[in-house]
Parts: C-alpha cells; structure tokens; sequence
C-alpha cells in the first residue's frame, strides 16, 4: 500500500535520494482531481562543488530554496518556456537538489511525461509553486513498496559545460520504463 513520504525521507543526500526516488508517486492535486505519476528518472545535483548545480553560482534569488530546508520544489524556467521540478535534498544550506526527468502516469489520464518540461506541463507544476512544501496537500510524492523498479544509473544530460562534472555517474532511471529520455549506449 502506497503512503505519503515524510520531510524526513528527503534529507538525505541527493545521490541517495535521486536513487530513492525511482518508483515514488507524484500526485499534484489541482481543479479537484489527483494527479498521479510514478518517477522513472531523476538526476542528482549534490551541492555547490558540483559544476552542474545551480547552487555552484552560490547563493542568488533564484537558488535560494536549494539551500533552504528539504523536501521543498525547486521550479525554475529555462529557455524562457519550460519549467523544471526539482526536490531540495540534504541538509538545510548544503544546496543540493533532485531534478525529477521522466514519469509515468498513473490512473485515468494519459499524458507524455518523457522528459523534464513534459512533466511539468501535463502535471501542472508551474514556477509559483517555487518552494512548496512537499509534505502538504496539494503536491508531495507517496512510496510504493509492491513497485519494485530495475534501476541502471548513467551521466546526466545536458550538463556539457560542467567540466569533470559531466561525467560523473548521477542519473537514476527505471530500466523497465519507456518513458526513460534517454538510456545510456552498449
């Protein structure tokens, strides 16, 4: 049976909670529907040392909430037109965030959620909600112990300006899913 995730679940590092993340259920409540999604890709970004993180560039308007306390979304616009969700993870000041990549729907809807902007568009997740607490009633994520994913981990995407940053092992996807944007060759 499927239960809510506490605050505690997220305070974890991001390369533990990116790994962790497979399989969960994102539900966002919205017109008085539930939402579901289950995660099928995410990508660990562990801190300020980490080129690709926003949280290298230090602390900014826009990445305030990183180093803020767990378990909140990190929504950020990108190329002006697609919103990326993210998890705050670790410790409060550690700047460490889990971009949530691909996801499949659950239920009654049908939706393309392969790839970050996807997601956010059919979910509904949108910049104001920049912050939120994912403990509360209008979006948080729920565990699943009968779902058992197959996890393979490969490089993030996307990230060819980080330097040795982009090589590192970060992304975490389901190897069962289709809706995986992009698996690794060989």
């Amino acid at each position: 049976m499927a239960r809510k995730i506490s605050n505690s679940f997220y305070k974890r590092d991001a390369e533990t909670l990116a790994r962790d993340l497979i399989g969960a259920i994102l539900v966002h409540r919205r017109r008085g529907r539930a939402y579901r999604a289950r995660i099928v890709e995410a990508e660990a970004y562990v801190g300020p040392h980490d080129l690709a993180s926003h949280s290298s560039k230090g602390r900014t308007k826009r990445t305030e909430v990183m180093f803020g306390p767990a378990g909140r979304a990190y929504v950020y616009l990108i190329y002006g037109m697609h919103e990326m969700f993210n998890i705050v993870a670790g410790k409060t000041g550690s700047g460490q965030a889990v971009l949530i990549r691909a996801a499949e729907p659950l239920g009654d809807w049908d939706a393309d959620l392969s790839g970050p902007g996807k997601l956010t568009r059919a979910l509904g997740i949108t910049s104001p909600m920049n912050g939120l607490d994912l403990t509360g009633k209008r979006l948080y994520l729920m565990q699943d112990p009968q779902y058992q994913p197959r996890i393979r981990r490969a490089k993030r995407i996307g990230v060819e300006y980080a330097g040795e940053w982009k090589h590192r092992m970060l992304r975490f996807f389901d190897d069962r899913s289709a809706a995986v944007t992009r698996r690794p060759s060989g």
